[in-house]
């Protein structure tokens, strides 16, 4: 049975979500078309803020439909994750108070964070909370709240309004997706409300990300790229654009 464009690219962003990224050659195959049709269909679904394109393939952008778990989050862009958390733990400085965000690549930064000095940690994610909460100098503040499944941490407001009651000397954030045009996103308006009132309560802000949540827009903003003292991310993000974001305000960090 020929299938109509909207059915074939409704399969390919189900693929793309289910297996984390879709190839063009498998697709064209599995599908029964020619490449220049699937390489069409994602181009479509990339102007529609469905997929990212890459060379060969694409990858599923989040949206309010459509968000990865913590798990999966695990399993990708590992090492260069770890090359970005450990440099964006070294922006410490004298900081005493600092707020850690939910995410895989903030919980590495927790995971990164000196052992041996006095430090206090206030976050929303139970996996962060955990990595810290044995340590010896450090003191950590879990936020109140309902707790995600996907994510495991807490949201609403319960969790905004203890929030709102510190002044954090750094806060570490994660996005869904960064963008120029858009600023930062994530695609769940609690967790937005959370990520909004952390950067509220920082004197400095610091974002962590890989190269792939560049360019990337989801459905709720939170800060302005701007808002920013530092954007930490590696050198698979092109130094051309990572001077395009570095002349919104903040200082960019390729590693």
């Amino acid at each position: 049975m020929n299938r109509t464009a909207e059915e074939r690219r409704r399969d390919i962003v189900l693929a793309a979500r289910r297996d984390g990224s879709v190839d063009v050659n498998a697709l064209a195959f599995e599908l029964g078309v020619a490449k220049e049709t699937v390489r069409r269909d994602l181009r479509v679904l990339e102007d529609h803020g469905l997929l990212r394109r890459t060379h060969g393939g694409a990858y599923p952008v989040e949206s309010a439909g459509f968000e990865t778990t913590l798990a999966f989050r695990a399993t990708s862009h590992v090492p260069e994750k770890r090359r970005v958390a450990a440099a964006a733990a070294e922006l410490l400085g004298d900081a005493e108070t600092v707020f850690v965000d939910e995410g895989y690549t903030p919980q590495l930064i927790a995971e990164a964070l000196p052992r041996n000095r006095p430090l206090t940690v206030v976050t929303a994610s139970l996996p962060v909370a955990g990595a810290l909460a044995e340590a010896e100098h450090v003191c950590v503040l879990l936020l109140g709240g309902r707790v995600r499944r996907g994510t495991l941490a807490t949201v609403d407001h319960w969790t905004t309004k203890m929030l709102s009651g510190f002044v954090v000397d750094l806060a570490f954030v994660g996005a869904n997706g960064i963008s120029r045009e858009h600023g930062l996103t994530t695609p769940d308006p609690a967790v937005s409300e959370v990520k909004a009132q952390a950067i509220r309560a920082a004197r400095r802000v610091v974002f962590a990300g890989v190269h792939t949540k560049f360019g990337a827009v989801s459905f709720c903003r939170f800060a302005e790229v701007g808002t920013l003292e530092t954007i930490v991310t590696s050198t698979l993000l092109p130094a051309a654009e990572a001077h395009r974001y570095s002349l919104l305000g903040p200082q960019v960090l390729r590693v």
